[in-house]
């Protein structure tokens, strides 16, 4: 890996972006990395949860700017079109992903926060998408940002570009808490064990249905979501985590 660092720590994949020098920065270097590991992960029967933090001063200060400059259209397209498979690869795969923000995240960085599944930031952190003061409104985290925290708190952001702490960030929506930034990487992986203790094919279920339904209306999610629930109820992890929750025992996950 040139700008990533993987490390097992199972039941738990721990992906760090590894290029502090440029503020963990966006390249298309680096997504291309984190899509083909992410997808390598998808096939791993012992990551359960994957963890994706930043190494250095910054967690990521978004797209690689020195990539934009002096681009032709097509090439410009192809840097954002990767980006937008890169997010949409984090919310595809099976296993739950965990932002571990210790530090700034800024432009396609904040986007990159919330489309994780999950996110605990350190006191430390902070979040912007300061776009709009170089001349290049941050369209495409909104997408991200404008479904975690709602329309008027993304627009706030994605209009001023002012950085919001980490205690805001959570009372919006945007991080589920906030810990001492000692106690962050305990934080995360006591999450990632929480997580891991279920069936792993409930959790690639319940990750693709809440993405499915979560853009439905209500009438819709339901009838979806009951025909899926009912599909899930025949399934041999279902059957046996019913009937070890009426016998008082713990189950045994057999992953199908």
């Amino acid at each position: 890996m040139q700008y990533l660092i993987v490390e097992d720590q199972l039941p738990a994949v721990i992906l760090t972006l590894n290029r502090p020098e440029q503020r963990n920065a966006l390249s298309t270097g680096l997504m291309r990395e984190l899509i083909d590991t992410l997808k390598q992960q998808c096939q791993n029967p012992d990551c359960r949860v994957v963890i994706l933090r930043g190494a250095g001063p910054v967690f990521s200060a978004g797209h690689d700017l020195r990539e934009l400059l002096n681009r032709t259209l097509e090439q410009e397209r192809e840097i954002f079109s990767i980006c937008a498979d890169l997010m949409q690869t984090i919310q595809r795969i099976p296993q739950p992903v965990i932002a571990s923000v210790h530090a700034l995240a800024t432009a396609a960085g904040c986007q990159l926060v919330a489309t994780c599944d999950l996110a605990i930031a350190s006191e430390n952190a902070k979040f912007a998408t300061p776009g709009v003061k170089i001349g290049l409104f941050c369209s495409t985290p909104q997408v991200a940002l404008s479904r975690n925290i709602g329309r008027k708190r993304a627009l706030e952001m994605l209009l001023t570009g002012r950085v919001i702490d980490a205690r805001t960030a959570a009372d919006w929506g945007l991080v589920n808490r906030v810990v001492a930034p000692e106690k962050l990487d305990a934080e995360v992986i006591e999450l990632a064990k929480q997580i891991a203790n279920a069936s792993p094919l409930t959790l690639k279920t319940g990750k693709q249905s809440f993405y499915r339904q979560i853009d439905m209306d209500q009438a819709s999610a339901y009838d979806t979501m009951a025909q899926t629930m009912a599909d899930a109820a025949m399934t041999c992890d279902a059957q046996e985590g019913i009937g070890a929750f009426i016998e008082k025992r713990a189950p045994v996950w057999q992953g199908k």
